[in-house]
């Protein structure tokens, strides 16, 4: 059975709280050997890290752009502190999920947009001086999260759902930057992401399933659907093979050759996953 690491997977999510054992082991049963846990505030920060180690998983530690309004004054030096109390921590692999939002349109604009963008290049500056990568969030904000790549400068790491363009995907890679690829790539509609995932350099992609946000095709229904009473399907990071074998496919590659690349892949972004993905890669 091929081997996956999934590179963005939100374990410590509320929605994941009933039953958070069963998830972990039907990914392992699925072939996702690692799970990387992104905290998106400071409260969270020690639940993916008691997660990360309960598995034999890794975490990360970062204020998410969304999270920035309700963030106390002190969360950026608190942030400082938990990766300095942690620097020792091989499971501690990345600053993230930090970035930029302007999807929603509260964030887009005003002081909450100064605010996360304030949060953003001092959150770079933390992993620079902690000589972390970083896990980006890019919603409809690529341009503005390259220009702070640039300014600050990081040891690279990932850009989470990447759905850019072609020029866009480049500039992350030639910053180190790998792209992170999901259940978004599994709509035919969404031909652009598609044909990204078909043509980038075999070393530019890392999968992830940002569970249990951005299901599959398989797994969503529609806003009739649900009126109707069918539930929105969950995703989770045992769904990350098939989400993987259909890149795979539009890639024209085996799947086994595909897990193979975006393993390493995923251990070039982030380095200390090479540590903790020693068994199953000997």
């Amino acid at each position: 059975m091929p081997c996956w690491i999934d590179t963005h997977c939100h374990l410590d999510a509320a929605e994941f709280a009933p039953d958070a054992d069963a998830v972990r082991h039907r990914a392992a049963e699925a072939g996702v050997r690692l799970c990387v846990i992104p905290a998106v505030e400071v409260a969270a920060f020690d639940g993916a890290r008691a997660l990360a180690h309960r598995w034999g998983d890794a975490y990360a530690l970062g204020i998410h752009p969304m999270y920035v309004a309700r963030a106390d004054d002190d969360a950026l030096d608190r942030l400082d502190a938990a990766l300095q109390a942690h620097a020792a921590d091989p499971r501690l692999v990345a600053v993230g999920e930090i970035g930029l939002d302007y999807f929603e349109p509260q964030l887009s604009q005003g002081p909450l947009r100064e605010r996360q963008e304030r949060f953003y290049r001092a959150q770079l500056k933390l992993a620079r001086r902690h000589g972390l990568p970083v896990i980006l969030h890019v919603r409809r904000s690529v341009d503005q999260v390259l220009k702070g790549l640039r300014d600050v400068g990081v040891p690279g790491g990932i850009a989470h759902a990447f759905n850019g363009s072609r020029q866009q995907a480049e500039a992350l890679a030639g910053l180190g930057c790998k792209l992170g690829f999901g259940g978004a790539v599994t709509y035919e509609r969404a031909t652009r992401l598609r044909t990204l995932a078909a043509e980038l350099p075999a070393d530019a992609i890392v999968m992830e399933t940002d569970a249990p946000d951005i299901p599959p095709h398989w797994l969503y229904t529609t806003a009739e659907q649900r009126a109707a009473g069918q539930p929105q399907g969950r995703n989770e990071p045992a769904e990350l093979p098939r989400i993987a074998a259909e890149v795979a496919q539009l890639r024209g590659m085996s799947v086994d050759a595909w897990a193979a690349a975006t393993t390493a892949n995923a251990l070039a972004a982030l380095p200390r996953l090479r540590g903790l993905a020693a068994g199953f890669l000997s």
